[in-house]
């Protein structure tokens, strides 16, 4: 089964679902609000049913909000229109090809996306392409890794047999060192507790004419 399939099948359940822990939620909405201003450009990619993207809105000129799952994005544009948000575009595509000019956004989100894909790296070296320098990458993951690493052998078999989608069975150490290994500098990790969603705010650094990262090098949960 395809990824896009297996979330068309999840969607209408998983827009009913609550938040599994609002004032983890709240707190992440808000700091990613401190990096936010009216003039900017965002991309959310993972955007499930578009709940946040409709939230962080009024905060950005445009955000431009992609997903995989069709299903998924019939139920985030019905949410925009009943909220009458006017600046999110929902779009079908895949992060590793997703067409946009490098260098196209301030801020991007990857929330509870980036344990659910094939090649963390590759997608996180996409995003660094994709931001302005200095831009803003904010993820928040799932790292089973860190409290059940034995889960990466029952993952393949559930994804061969439809029951999981694609997993990737990282630890925190393991994304932390992805993203500064690929230009960022992480400025915030936060954990609400052992074995939530690991939430990092990472800043890209400086590229030199060839697209070599120049400064910001080795330093230092999906959602509704």
């Amino acid at each position: 089964m395809g990824e896009d399939r297996f979330w068309d099948r999840l969607a209408e359940r998983y827009a009913r679902q609550p938040i599994a822990d609002e004032a983890a939620y709240q707190r992440k909405l808000q700091i990613t609000r401190d990096y936010l201003r009216p003039d900017m450009d965002v991309l959310e990619f993972g955007c499930g049913t578009g709940g946040t993207a409709i939230l962080q809105a009024p905060y950005v000129r445009h955000i431009t909000a992609i997903d995989f799952s069709q299903a998924m994005l019939d139920i985030a544009r019905a949410k925009a229109a009943a909220a009458g948000t006017g600046n999110v575009t929902f779009e079908r595509a895949d992060i590793t090809s997703f067409v946009a000019p490098e260098g196209s956004f301030d801020v991007i989100l990857g929330l509870s996306i980036l344990h659910l894909l094939a090649d963390k790296d590759a997608v996180i070296a996409r995003v660094f392409r994709l931001l302005k320098p200095g831009g803003v990458f904010i993820s928040s993951t799932t790292c089973v890794g860190d409290t059940m690493g034995a889960f990466k052998f029952i993952a393949p078999l559930g994804k061969a047999l439809g029951l999981l989608p694609q997993l990737d069975v990282m630890t925190s150490v393991e994304l932390v060192a992805s993203l500064t290994g690929a230009g960022f500098a992480i400025e915030q990790q936060w954990q609400p507790g052992r074995g939530k969603a690991v939430f990092i705010v990472a800043r890209a650094g400086s590229r030199g004419p060839q697209g070599r990262v120049t400064s910001g090098e080795g330093a230092m949960s999906r959602t509704a």
